[in-house]
């Protein structure tokens, strides 16, 4: 940030600077209504991409938008906008947001709070009587968790063309639907609300988020200014065998699709392990064919989450997935498919500055760091200028029914957004 960008937010009038009017209950209280919508009895939330939960949560977020006297849009792959106009609409918007969906068991806070933070961020510039120029515009990024459909971050990753919108729209969840067929079930849900063009361009994009990490809080710390995001490559194997009875087939006779599985995924653990403990590998998905009690399993298919910050080493460590399932496939064979890919990404770093100034000015400690999850900003900054906003998680336990972020670290997080949204909205 110039010395004229940092003036032009620390010479407002204290009392007129959008994050005093940050309303702590209202966020709250927004959060805890969104909980709602696809609650789960262990007190997380199942609202899964492109479902009646999910439209139902972004019908909630379209009243409050429209309360606000916010335009309203959505865009052919599902993902929600809510504009701001500014006083010169003809210059490119700011941009903040995150994800409405979840996974299975998901907590309450995973992409919703950067969704409400923003909106909240929003009404605290409107409050605050103070102008923008640019337009500022709260998006609801579709399918971000891959949960559904993967691979994951779909609508940011079509906004930013990392992927085509016809090859997003063939996708298909588990029981054969398409995120096409899915999006006209939901299509009379959301009538009253005009499509925009794909992928219009913006000025710079900004997403706050639950860290989904225990460093903030280990470190006693409000703020995370994030300095980039770590690479991911994702896989789906296929094992076949052949189906036998599990009381008459001779184990020296089976082709095991499961044994052959549960070999690879031995050996991947034991081959992708570090010393310092930074890849990170998961097998997070398994399904078995026919699945039944008394069949020798037919075939197995599995899915590999491979993350590291190196992009060199993540590509060396990549190339052992189909390396090892194919070498300990025997007597079965494998289908290696690599399905997403995502190099290590470094955030913009005028936008970190831009973060740090307005954590500072609020007297909030922070620290800069590395996001060791995925999110909808990493495709962003692929086409354009992005940073994030991390705020504390407690125990660092997310993608879990006991996720949990402090109310206070959630406007702490929206204060610091709230300030830096004016100030780009000023630009």
């Amino acid at each position: 940030m110039s010395m004229t960008e940092h003036q032009s937010l620390t010479q407002v009038d204290q009392s007129a600077r959008p994050s005093n009017f940050v309303n702590h209950e209202r966020l709250n209280a927004r959060l805890s209504e969104m909980a709602k919508i696809g609650a789960t009895p262990g007190g997380g939330v199942n609202r899964a991409a492109l479902t009646p939960e999910d439209a139902k949560a972004q019908l909630q977020l379209a009243r409050w938008a429209t309360d606000l006297g916010l335009f309203v849009t959505r865009d052919a792959i599902g993902n929600l906008f809510l504009r701001l106009e500014g006083t010169q609409p003809e210059l490119l918007p700011v941009l903040s947001g995150s994800h409405i969906d979840s996974q299975p068991t998901g907590g309450k806070f995973d992409g919703i709070y950067g969704v409400i933070a923003a909106l909240e961020a929003v009404q605290a510039i409107v409050e605050s009587g103070c102008a923008v120029s640019r337009s500022v515009e709260v998006v609801a990024w579709v399918n971000e968790e891959g949960s559904r459909f993967a691979p994951s971050m779909m609508g940011s990753g079509v906004y930013a063309v990392l992927r085509s919108l016809d090859a997003a729209l063939h996708l298909v969840d588990a029981e054969g639907v398409s995120v096409k067929a899915a999006l006209q079930q939901l299509e009379p849900l959301f009538t009253s609300i005009p499509m925009r063009p794909m992928g219009l361009p913006i000025y710079r994009y900004i997403e706050a988020h639950i860290e989904q990490g225990p460093v903030l809080e280990k470190d006693g710390l409000e703020i995370g200014v994030v300095t980039g995001i770590q690479g991911k490559h994702t896989y789906k194997v296929t094992v076949t065998g052949e189906a036998a009875h599990a009381g008459t087939a001779p184990h020296k006779t089976r082709k095991d699709a499961l044994l052959a599985a549960a070999g690879m995924v031995t050996a991947l653990a034991t081959e992708l392990c570090d010393a310092q403990d930074i890849t990170r590998f998961t097998v997070g998905r398994l399904n078995v064919y026919p699945n039944a009690p008394s069949v020798v399993p037919q075939e197995v298919v599995f899915s590999v989450d491979l993350r590291h910050p190196d992009r060199e080493l993540l590509e060396q460590l990549s190339a052992l997935v189909p390396e090892v399932c194919n070498r300990m496939a025997a007597p079965c064979s494998a289908h290696v498919e690599r399905l997403y890919t995502a190099a290590p990404i470094e955030f913009d770093q005028r936008l970190q500055q831009n973060i740090e100034a307005a954590a500072r000015d609020l007297g909030m400690t922070y620290r800069f760091m590395l996001s060791a999850a995925g999110h909808d900003a990493g495709p962003i900054q692929s086409k354009y200028p992005a940073g994030m906003i991390f705020v504390p998680s407690v125990s660092g336990i997310t993608h879990n029914e006991a996720e949990l972020t402090h109310p206070r670290d959630l406007t702490n997080g929206t204060q610091v957004l709230a300030n830096v949204l004016w100030s780009l909205s000023m630009e």
